[in-house]
């Protein structure tokens, strides 16, 4: 059950990555026709926050240390990883929804 906590968080954090990429692009596209300071604070925004989960990613995934490190915490580690991530796809979903619609 402890190592789910750890899958939960590497799929949000996945999870993530796509909703920053699809919001990233839909600003990109905003800023190029409007040129909306607004606009271009909320890119900033999504970069920074998909670089900071894109590294996630990596260290989930592919870096053996932090791999091993994070998977075999305790419980309570993986389940504070995961519910910081969740709640991140949440505010993201939210985000992407509004911006979408």
């Amino acid at each position: 059950m402890a190592n789910l906590w750890f899958e939960v968080a590497r799929a949000a954090v996945a999870v993530n990555v796509v909703l920053l990429a699809g919001l990233t692009f839909v600003w990109v596209r905003n800023y190029r026709s409007h040129g909306a300071t607004h606009t271009l604070g909320l890119l900033v925004f999504a970069a920074v926050l998909l670089a900071q989960n894109l590294l996630a990613l990596y260290l989930y995934t592919l870096h053996p240390t932090f791999h091993d490190w994070v998977y075999y915490s305790a419980p309570i580690a993986k389940q504070g990883t995961m519910t910081l991530n969740i709640l991140e796809t949440v505010a993201l979903a939210f985000l992407a929804w509004i911006t979408w619609k």
